[in-house]
């Protein structure tokens, strides 16, 4: 009798074999070799950006990074900080488009402008300026914030406040925070607001601040004179930009 199949002798005949490799997936293409995050492993959690991480592992810093995190760094405000943040006079801002370019501004205000609405969550007011808007620009497009306030007077000492941002207009925000202050200096008015969540807290040592001292001054707030607001100090006006070459199809 003759089996149905035939017995298996441990060789496919050559065009079997030619048939199979005809019909096989083609090997994935190589891939270029990724950098690893030393620390991913380890702890999902640690604190900086996977450069950071490798510059650290490149200079042998690890230990002193390690340690800076484990004693400076939080994922929110603690009490101190809070203080900190009500007594702060300005702050720097730095934010970055969707592209990563980036823009650092300054804000201002009398002592306590910045909010402290929770352990996890600081607000500051947009007033009526020139009219740019870089710095909410960078954020409709790229959430991520870095804010710098600094004591300069007294301790010498700073604050950096990381995390997300979003544009709040002043009357939603106030529908959810009625305590927002309604009396503002100079009578100015917040358009809106910077709601930012916090990510990271932590310490800028006083090594290299300066000590300065606040004096007084005559200032012309709400002004729309450019002689008054400084005026062309350095002299750009009537310099050739690249853009007014589009715009007049020169």
């Amino acid at each position: 009798m003759t089996p149905d199949h035939s017995t298996p002798v441990g060789m496919a005949p050559a065009a079997m074999l030619d048939l199979e490799l005809a019909d096989a997936e083609p090997p994935p293409a190589p891939t270029e070799p990724q950098l690893a995050d030393p620390f991913q492993q380890a702890s999902p959690t640690l604190p900086g950006s996977a450069g950071e991480h490798l510059l650290q592992c490149a200079y042998g810093t690890e230990k002193r990074a390690r340690r800076f995190y484990d004693d400076q760094v939080l994922d929110r405000l603690n009490d101190e900080m809070k203080r900190f943040i009500g007594r702060m006079e300005m702050a720097f801002v730095a934010t970055a488009d969707a592209r990563g370019e980036c823009d650092a501004s300054l804000r201002a205000g009398p002592p306590g402008f910045i909010e402290v609405l929770d352990d996890q969550h600081v607000c500051y007011p947009e007033y009526r300026g020139n009219g740019v808007m870089a710095s909410l620009g960078n954020i409709s497009e790229n959430p991520h914030v870095g804010i710098l306030l600094v004591d300069f007077v007294t301790d010498l000492i700073g604050l950096h406040v990381n995390g997300k941002a979003r544009i709040v207009e002043d009357s939603d925000l106030r529908a959810i925070y009625p305590a927002l202050p309604s009396e503002f200096d100079r009578g100015r008015t917040p358009e809106r607001w910077v709601v930012v969540q916090v990510e990271e807290a932590y310490i800028h040592c006083r090594k290299h601040i300066p000590r300065m001292m606040p004096v007084l001054r005559e200032r012309t707030w709400g002004t729309d004179d450019v002689k008054r607001k400084g005026g062309d100090y350095f002299g750009a006006k009537g310099m050739p930009r690249p853009w007014h070459e589009v715009s007049t199809g020169r």
